[in-house]
């Protein structure tokens, strides 16, 4: 479908809002419901919004109101969820450029803030940017402009005017986490990096940006305990060379040089941590140990212990139960002789067929266990453990 015939689509499915309340009313299976809303719309307009009910389902684990807003499939998935943009959101102060900005997720945070040039290539991005603009009430703050970035990158640039850039990673159908591969490509990222006043660089927290932005800040930011983002700050937003990790929605974030913090090495104690990603993907995990006074119990792993419970929204809390040798006979009987009905299993430098594991395993009616394969002192060890609540945790340490 042509640009102009997709958004003729949009337009007529904004024009018939009645289309949704037909839709949810509808009675049958999926053929029989599509049968009696197309006797009384189009079919065009009907697929659009079966796609787009489908697409607000799903949107509503990144937006509080996505059951009005406008999605499409590639747009919904690159989308930066409510939260994390609007936590971004709150180091500009001033008329910001939001470049290849999709569906507007990091337009319309800005826009609460601030007044916004919102810019992509595509028009019906920009269309959905302006809808869900209106949706949350900032609609008059933001301008669109349909446009190739890298035509008015200098103008963005010259204008002095804070800048946020989601660069498109998409290589014909396929995604790419090579920066590289990009549009706007490293290239273009970093003469903004050195010209630009200040912003930030949307990312994918598995890209391969380590060593490519050696003069700017590294922020991972993690949503209830998954990486979502790396944010390269710049300029006037940045501080140079520094690395941090940021945990929403409780908003903490540790940061550092990852060079600089040095974690003693222990062997397992009554706890076991599993450290939040974005620590992780930060190389924060001795820096978060030493700011805790916990132990890690392998260079080459990142799962912490220590003898006391330990608060922090950057740990996920496991109370060990036993600790055995990486071998399947000796863990088949213990989980036999505990009865464990259920298992998680987790692992994170040791590869583990976790689905073949669980198959072998002889469990019961009791309650449920982590199998935890971690390295410790150079060895696979499987740590049997019971997840702690964070409710249960009692002594806390400040990571700020």
């Amino acid at each position: 479908m042509s640009d102009d015939a997709n958004l003729e689509v949009m337009r007529r499915l904004r024009n018939t809002p009645a289309i949704f309340t037909d839709l949810a009313n509808a009675t049958g299976n999926e053929l029989q419901r599509q049968k009696q809303l197309r006797s009384q719309y189009d079919d065009e307009v009907v697929r659009a919004a079966l796609s787009l009910s489908e697409l607000r389902e799903r949107g509503s684990r990144k937006f509080s109101r996505a059951d009005r807003m406008w999605f499409d499939r590639v747009g919904l998935e690159q989308a930066t969820p409510e939260e994390v943009a609007r936590h971004k959101a709150q180091r500009f102060d001033g008329p910001v450029w939001d470049l290849c900005c999709g569906i507007g997720g990091d337009s319309i945070a800005l826009a609460e803030r601030n007044d916004v040039n919102a810019v992509d290539l595509n028009p019906a991005a920009c269309l959905r940017t302006e809808w869900n603009a209106d949706v949350y009430g900032v609609a008059d703050r933001i301008t669109t402009r349909t446009a190739d970035v890298n035509e008015i990158w200098e103008d963005a640039v010259a204008s002095g005017d804070w800048i946020h850039v989601d660069p498109d990673r998409r290589v014909g159908r396929k995604r790419s986490l090579r920066i590289e591969d990009g549009q706007p490509d490293l290239d273009a990222l970093i003469d903004l990096i050195h010209h630009g006043r200040g912003g930030a660089v949307k990312l994918s927290p598995a890209s391969n940006f380590v060593g490519k932005f050696p003069t700017a800040e590294i922020e991972l930011i993690s949503l209830h305990g998954e990486c979502k983002e790396a944010t390269v700050w710049f300029g006037e937003l940045g501080e140079p060379s520094l690395w941090r990790a940021t945990a929403l929605p409780s908003g903490e974030s540790i940061c550092g040089d990852p060079l600089d913090a040095w974690a003693e090495l222990n062997s397992l104690g009554e706890y076991l941590f599993d450290p939040d990603p974005a620590v992780v993907r930060a190389g924060l995990v001795s820096l978060l140990a030493e700011q805790l006074e916990i132990s890690r119990l392998d260079d080459a792993d990142e799962y912490l212990t220590a003898d006391r419970q330990v608060s922090s929204p950057f740990l996920r809390t496991y109370r060990v139960v036993a600790e055995l040798p990486n071998n399947d006979r000796t863990l088949r009987k213990f989980v036999r002789e505990a009865n464990y009905g259920q298992v998680e299993i987790k692992c994170r430098h040791v590869p583990v067929q976790a689905d073949a594991v669980r198959r072998k395993l002889p469990l019961g009616d009791g309650p449920m266990a982590s199998l935890i394969y971690a390295k410790i002192a150079g060895r696979t060890k499987i740590v049997i453990a019971q997840r702690i609540d964070p409710a249960e945790t009692t002594s806390t340490a400040s990571t700020s």
